[in-house]
């Protein structure tokens, strides 16, 4: 089953993406509706609710004012936390039974508002962030909603800024234009990306490039979207993990590369990444296991062991490999990464090595063996890099 969270600042317009989801056959899990679910008259968060917040919150049919209240939390931060303590548990409670209910394979997508603010990015296989201006989202909720300006900003301010949307994002759904190129762009997403990774995630199959070798500009995305592999890479695997790093060229800025981002998860032992709940763990994560055991070109004359896992994302191709944090080859890993990042000269000679293996119209798997030469030829280089001993 493949999880997506779907979040956007207030007014930013995720409801109409998430229905337009909803149709195209996603099972949608809406955090609002389920708030508004377990405050109905008779569940006890309600009660809990007018013991706090006084009967000032609340209609003369007893229902719960949701405008009065949101006037008192969103202007005072212990009064949102307090109604965060009522609510919450109940909340969470309800949406683990609806994501329980849901199809094995199924595509799962939790509308949920606050899922940058709490940090539950790697709770999910892919994070939309629906993306609208602050100045177009104020003007929505006074148009639409029928708020005041003052009262649009403040629930506003309490959410997160843009800069934290976009470091969360997997895919930004621009809504600043019409809902017909919204609604487009929500069905080419949900045939690109969300069927393929999904078909991807139920069979254990990884995404792959074609592999006639293309090489890409440095990409400043490349960091975000490693630190958010990472993070679901960490909640999978817990302390099994000794430490997870971004590697390989996309991880040395201004470096030419191919589109895929390299990990290295650092483990104990490789037995302890052959334990079936390990295995299990980047499964469902949607990062399956590729073959079995697989080796590295050591510098010592000797093959290095490690494990190798894909992402079944088609959308960001990644490779996850597992190494022993004792062994050379995770040590040679780090060592050049860190070189690369600290000597231009380094640098300019693999960007040109890279350059002039591409123009020899190669497949990926034979350029990665023809630039073994030059990985053994800067060995001493990279060992001697600020005392680094990476095999």
């Amino acid at each position: 089953m493949l999880r997506v969270g779907l979040t956007g600042g207030i007014g930013s317009g995720k409801s109409t993406v998430a229905r337009t989801l909803g149709d195209l056959g996603a099972v949608v899990v809406d955090a609002d509706a389920v708030a508004r679910e377990v405050v109905e008259p008779g569940m006890p968060a309600l009660q809990a609710i007018r013991e706090r917040f006084g009967d000032a919150v609340f209609g003369s049919d007893g229902a719960l004012d949701r405008p009065a209240l949101g006037r008192v939390v969103f202007t005072e931060p212990a009064a949102l936390k307090d109604l965060e303590g009522i609510t919450h548990p109940a909340i969470w409670k309800r949406t683990a039974e609806l994501m329980a209910g849901a199809p094995d394979d199924a595509i799962l997508v939790h509308d949920m508002p606050l899922i940058v603010e709490k940090g539950m990015g790697a709770d999910y296989h892919l994070v939309i962030v629906v993306g609208v201006t602050e100045e177009e989202r104020l003007a929505r909720l006074v148009r639409d909603r029928g708020m005041s300006a003052e009262d649009a900003q403040s629930r506003i301010d309490a959410q997160a800024d843009d800069d934290a949307r976009r470091a969360a994002a997997d895919i930004w759904l621009d809504n600043n234009g019409t809902r017909e190129h919204l609604d487009q762009r929500v069905r080419r997403i949900w045939a690109e990306r969300l069927e393929p990774f999904n078909e991807n995630l139920i069979h254990g199959i990884r995404a792959r490039r074609p592999d006639a070798l293309t090489l890409s500009e440095p990409n400043a995305e490349w960091p975000a979207q490693a630190e958010r592999l990472i993070a679901r890479l960490r909640k999978a695997l817990g302390d099994t993990a000794v430490a997870i790093e971004h590697i390989g060229s996309t991880a040395v800025p201004g470096l030419l590369a191919k589109d895929v981002i390299d990990l290295q998860v650092g483990v104990r032992s490789l037995a302890d990444a052959d334990e079936p709940a390990f295995l299990e763990a980047l499964s469902r994560k949607g990062f399956p296991r590729i073959g079995g055991v697989a080796h590295d070109n050591g510098k010592d004359g000797t093959e290095w062991p490690k494990r190798f896992h894909g992402s079944a994302d088609p959308g960001r191709v990644a490779h996850v490999h597992v190494r022993e944090v004792d062994g050379p080859g995770y040590r040679w890993a780090l060592g050049f990464r860190d070189w690369l990042r600290a000597d231009p000269e380094g640098r300019r000679e693999y960007s040109e090595l890279k350059q002039d293996l591409a123009s020899r119209v190669l497949s990926t798997g034979d350029y990665a063996e023809a630039k073994e030469p030059w990985f053994d030829s800067v060995h001493d280089r990279v060992v001697g890099h600020e005392g680094h001993s990476p095999g």
